[in-house]
């Protein structure tokens, strides 16, 4: 039986060999003719060139499908390995989130309890104006932002400025509808804050450069690279626990912050007010005291002196 078929193979090989290169020759010769017929008669060409899309394309999309349903079945097997990952991973973090907020739950009862205990006086309340950047006014000397809100607004004179990132600056002056911001990274910039890890208090002061300086810690305090600052709120000016930025660097005394805050990218801010009483605020005006009169007195009439010798 395999004899049989050596036989036949050698019999059909010099066909084969025949018909293939009478297919190149033919093929070669129908380009040149396209070739040819595409540079005597483009629109002819074109005509031909539609006519053979057209009939072939029902064709090709019939061979496609099974080809564009194994793709889809790959995809949807690889998408259902990963959801399958997904899964398993958000359950671990849902059982560990719901440890911690069993924790949180109680240790909320047990600060509140504490709170009562102690008679802790509560933080003033804070509510924002919101407003858009409207303008740089900043320099190479200067840094600041105007934003289009004012007076007329309940923007005041020493308020917080925060975007969603952090603490931006504070107001330094209002007009009726617009204030101006004073940067982070002005020179005329001194913010008390502190390590929030440490607790160690400092002021964060500016210096026209990018990142401002850690100044006043003390004597013993140490902070490394990636600590984070916060507004420590001390003066009364600005809310506690704003976050401003990130230890960049540490070199001897010259510790450098990186903000959290973009200058070049502030687009929207809010003033903080913290419903605590200014220092920049008006003076209070106090009520004019009214004289004391004698009962029987009245203050448009003195009592009469009565002299010697009248009646």
């Amino acid at each position: 039986m395999r004899a049989t078929g050596d036989r036949v193979e050698r019999f059909t090989l010099p066909f084969k060999v025949v018909g293939q290169r009478v297919t190149l020759i033919f093929l070669l010769v129908l380009s040149a003719a396209f070739l040819i017929i595409g540079k005597a008669n483009p629109p002819l060409m074109e005509g031909l060139r539609t006519s053979v899309i057209a009939a072939t394309a029902p064709v090709l999309e019939v061979l496609s499908r099974p080809v564009s349903t194994l793709n889809y079945l790959v995809t949807e097997s690889r998408d259902l390995f990963s959801l399958h990952e997904e899964n398993l991973r958000l359950k671990e973090e849902n059982a560990r989130l719901l440890q911690w907020q069993t924790v949180a739950r109680r240790l909320e009862q047990e600060t509140s309890e504490f709170r009562e205990l102690l008679n802790i006086k509560e933080d003033p309340k804070s509510n924002f104006n919101s407003a858009r950047v409207i303008g740089d006014t900043g320099g190479p000397f200067v840094h600041t932002l105007l934003m289009n809100a004012g007076h007329k607004d309940g923007v005041r004179k020493g308020q917080a400025v925060v975007n969603g990132k952090g603490l931006v600056g504070r107001v330094v002056a209002t007009g009726t509808s617009s204030s101006r911001v004073l940067l982070l990274t002005d020179l005329n910039s001194r913010i008390p804050v502190l390590v929030e890890q440490s607790r160690y208090r400092a002021a964060l002061t500016g210096d026209n450069t990018e990142y401002p300086q850690l100044s006043f810690l003390p004597l013993n305090g140490k902070v490394a690279p990636g600590d984070r600052i916060i507004t420590s709120g001390h003066g009364g000016l600005l809310p506690p626990g704003l976050p401003i930025g990130v230890v960049r660097s540490v070199e001897g005394d010259d510790i450098r912050i990186q903000p959290f805050v973009e200058r070049d990218r502030v687009e929207f801010v809010s003033a903080i007010n913290f419903d605590r009483p200014h220092p920049f605020d008006e003076e209070i005006k106090t009520p004019a005291v009214k004289p004391v009169v004698a009962p029987d007195e009245t203050p448009a009439e003195a009592p009469a002196v009565k002299q010697e010798g009248t009646p």
